[in-house]
């Protein structure tokens, strides 16, 4: 049994319910359950899914209540998967607030837990036992790969690109930042910065020395100072930020000395294809700037960046450098044809939508990812 709660997306729904369906039936909570009886581990975790939250509270009283809540929704959470072993939690991220609270709830009880999330990649959803992004089971070291893609060399050909067919920049929600023509671009060489939402759970936990999308922007001030005679850095704003980085932006381009350059206008995927590479914390456009050959500098955590795929940089100092070496950038051809054959063939599973606009998985897929996920 399939035990999960009710996001309000149709989609999202729909996807769960193909989910719960391949493994034999599921439950949809309308909403998580609330028990005031706590167990030694509750205020712990509370307070951890708290800081996790994306939405925080304003003043003392909201705190308290909102962690009250979450700590009532981790006790009956607990006491529900301890009583039923053998049902497994399912959630939308379970990266923040509430959700995160209902999954370790099941993982503290020994339930077995299943995250759902958004792929990278079109038509694809991640289905993962662990959890998703920089918390997912994506290996981390080399040397899986080569094993996998061992005695089968079209693991490591260029049958991986196909999975990018389709793949276009994300409609704006702004109407100061759009998807137009790339024509305006010119020749200089140039890196592009695509920045991501400020407050999304990738920013919150995942953002590394940089702390915030603030402190990712002050910093390419600092760094692109070393970029080489000639070259700048193009940042543009994410569509679907609901605040302005306008003035952040202003005042870093002026510590650059005039190295960065804002185009919120021009296609995104069109400036990663005309870039000399793609600088970012960890958002999505840097795996998928793998389908245009560039190489990628991250500066957070994400379950790509890893060395070889791109070049990581732990600090602003080794931002800098990067910065200063950006006509050698590189990266190895082979590991990433690896790596992607391995998120195309076996870790991504495959969407079909209906005509009324549900979400369905292959059952034999998802059973294949529920056999993995074992108890703690």
């Amino acid at each position: 049994m399939i035990v999960y709660p009710r996001e309000w997306s149709r989609r999202q729904n729909s996807a769960f319910a193909s989910i719960a369906a391949a493994a034999g039936g599921g439950r949809r909570l309308a909403f998580i359950g609330l028990s005031l009886r706590g167990f030694p581990e509750t205020q712990a975790r509370a307070a951890e899914a708290m800081a996790r939250a994306k939405r925080q509270p304003k003043g003392a009283v909201g705190r308290a209540l909102k962690s009250a809540l979450i700590a009532a929704q981790y006790n009956w959470a607990r006491r529900y998967f301890a009583r039923h072993p053998g049902h497994v939690a399912m959630c939308w991220n379970g990266l923040t607030g509430s959700r995160r609270a209902f999954m370790q709830a099941a993982l503290d009880a020994g339930a077995r837990r299943l995250f759902v999330e958004l792929a990278p990649l079109p038509g694809r959803i991640t289905l993962d036992a662990q959890g998703v992004n920089a918390e997912s089971s994506v290996p981390q070291e080399r040397a899986f790969y080569d094993d996998w893609a061992a005695g089968d060399p079209s693991r490591s050909d260029d049958s991986w690109r196909g999975a990018g067919a389709g793949l276009v920049a994300r409609a704006s929600r702004r109407a100061d930042v759009g998807q137009g023509s790339a024509e305006g671009l010119g020749d200089a060489p140039f890196l592009f910065v695509p920045l991501q939402v400020p407050d999304d759970s990738q920013m919150r936990l995942f953002a590394g020395w940089a702390g915030s999308l603030d402190g990712f922007v002050a910093s390419l001030g600092e760094a692109a100072t070393a970029l080489p005679e000639g070259w700048h850095l193009r940042v543009k704003e994410h569509p679907s930020a609901k605040v302005s980085l306008g003035p952040q932006i202003t005042a870093a381009a002026m510590a650059s000395g005039g190295r960065i350059v804002t185009d919120n206008a021009t296609d995104s995927f069109a400036q990663v294809a005309a870039s000399r590479g793609v600088v970012t914390i960890n958002s999505s456009m840097g795996l998928q700037a793998f389908f245009h050959d560039k190489p990628v500098i991250a500066t957070g955590r994400a379950f790509w960046a890893q060395p070889g795929l791109v070049t990581v940089t732990g600090s602003a100092e080794a931002l800098a450098a990067a910065f200063a070496s950006a006509e050698t950038l590189a990266f190895d051809p082979g590991f990433r044809a690896r790596f992607m054959s391995w998120l195309d063939r076996d870790y991504y599973l495959r969407v079909t939508e209906t005509p009324e606009g549900d979400w369905q998985l292959d059952p034999a897929a998802v059973r294949k990812v529920l056999a993995s996920a074992t108890h703690p």
